[in-house]
């Protein structure tokens, strides 16, 4: 068990140490003069890169008060490309060492907030240059040229004077030294000036005070711009996200199995019992009679509304798909559609519902689209089921060979099943070149389970 004292010194902070009486004799004097003279190094550096990204961006804010209007609008519009041009590829490596030097002022959590790009040159400027992150670290390319003018001048003024005051009887010394000029003073010998020497201590206190809250306040501002939420945070807002995105798909499918249910076992019923109702009445009514022609039609009219209800229960909740799994709801999808439809499913297993609903969804909304807008001739549908290290992801393919050509944008069938996938957590692809085939890949994870935090 440590002593208080050890625990105290652990958890100290340099604004603590700052506040304190101690500051002068702790570590954190070093940890400040190291930041600032790393900080000096670092925006030197980043001066003679940067100078020609931002100067017509920083030429412009200086014109603005001159009336050549058109210089100015031409230099702010160029400077503004120029930064988004080139900004992030000089702000990114920069975050990536300021993330690291700021270890030394202000410790903890230093992730970037950078998301993986795919795999590619395109992908990972396509992704870069579109998040958040970037930009952020853009803006403290920025902050960061200001913060280096205001620590290189601050620092070397309070420096250049400590020397000057502590240098000061030594170059004196000589009879023969001109006087020496410290504001409205004039120095003649070292005895006059020991008293500046002895002020110089007050100037190098300062000095270290001044790194302190410098160090600091740059801390705080490249925290707050470079610095991404921690990975707990992030899996935790996951971990809710995706546990609503499952209350919304049950109570989502309860809502359409309870709609199928009553429809099936309710309005279905009821004009099954209407139509034998009819069909009884006709004999006591005389064959070809008005009235026996009026019951006819009833009964036919009865009849095909039974027909239009049983295919509304079957778009809404297919009774196979509960029953017997998705293979045999897909095979019955592939017996009732117009167009040709060859089905392979041979699963080892069945899926979470929501997750066959999905799939049969996907399937069904294609195939409709098959024999409604595109004149297939033919049409092939395969699912596959595959593990994975965080479980099994379910594989849907549908193909039609028909004209090709589909764009999402053109209709709302291939947004909403795009839409529904997503919900789901999985993904969809589209291939549709002109003369085709069409080709819709679904895949759908089969857990729900939040990836675990890498140690």
């Amino acid at each position: 068990m440590s002593s208080p004292n050890v625990s105290d010194a652990r958890t100290i902070t340099l604004l603590r140490a700052l506040a304190g009486p101690r500051y002068l004799l702790g570590s954190w004097v070093w940890r400040a003069l190291a930041y600032t003279l790393t900080t000096i190094l670092v925006g030197g550096v980043l001066m003679m890169v940067a100078f020609p990204v931002y100067v017509p961006l920083a030429a412009s804010v200086v014109m603005i008060e001159s009336r050549a209007v058109g210089d100015v609008i031409f230099l702010f519009l160029f400077g503004v490309v120029m930064v988004v041009c080139f900004g992030p590829l000089i702000a990114i490596p920069l975050g990536a060492v300021e993330r690291r030097r700021l270890r030394i002022v202000l410790p903890g959590p230093d992730h970037s907030g950078h998301r993986e790009p795919p795999a590619g040159l395109w992908g990972w400027f396509r992704t870069r240059y579109t998040e958040a992150a970037t930009w952020r670290e853009v803006a403290y390319a920025a902050v960061m040229l200001v913060l280096f003018v205001v620590t290189l001048s601050l620092v070397g003024f309070l420096f250049t004077t400590t020397l000057t005051l502590a240098a000061t009887p030594f170059i004196l010394r000589s009879p023969e030294e001109a006087p020496l000029s410290m504001g409205p003073f004039q120095l003649h010998s070292s005895a006059e000036a020991l008293p500046f020497a002895l002020a110089s201590p007050l100037f190098a206190i300062a000095l270290l005070y001044a790194c302190g809250l410098l160090s600091y306040g740059h801390g705080v501002v490249a925290r707050s711009l470079l610095v991404g939420p921690p990975k707990e945070e992030l899996y935790a807002e996951l971990g809710q996200v995706t546990e609503s995105r499952a209350r919304l798909v049950n109570a989502f499918e309860y809502e359409r199995r309870r709609i199928e249910r009553d429809l099936h076992d309710g309005a279905q019923q009821r004009l099954v019992a209407l139509s034998m109702d009819l069909g009884m009445a006709r004999v006591d009514l005389d064959e070809d009679s008005p009235a026996d022609r009026r019951v006819v039609a009833a009964q036919a009219k009865a009849d095909e509304l039974i027909d239009e209800i049983r295919e509304l229960v079957r778009g809404i909740h297919p009774r196979v798909l509960t029953d017997r799994g998705l293979p045999a709801a897909l095979a019955e999808l592939a017996d009732h559609c117009p167009v040709p439809v060859t089905v392979d499913a041979d699963l080892p297993r069945r899926q979470p519902p929501h997750v066959e609903g999905t799939a049969y969804f996907v399937v069904a909304e294609a195939l409709t689209n098959a024999y409604k807008h595109t004149e297939a001739n033919a049409v092939t549908v395969h699912a596959d089921l595959r593990e994975e290290s965080r479980g099994d992801v379910l594989t849907v393919e549908v193909t039609d060979y028909g004209p090709g050509g589909a764009d999402p944008s053109r209709g709302s069938g291939l947004t909403g099943m795009a839409d529904r996938v997503a919900v789901m957590g999985g993904t969809m692809d589209l291939s549709s070149p002109v003369g085709g085939p069409t080709r819709i890949r679904v895949e759908l994870p089969c857990t729900t389970d939040r990836p675990e935090t890498q140690r």
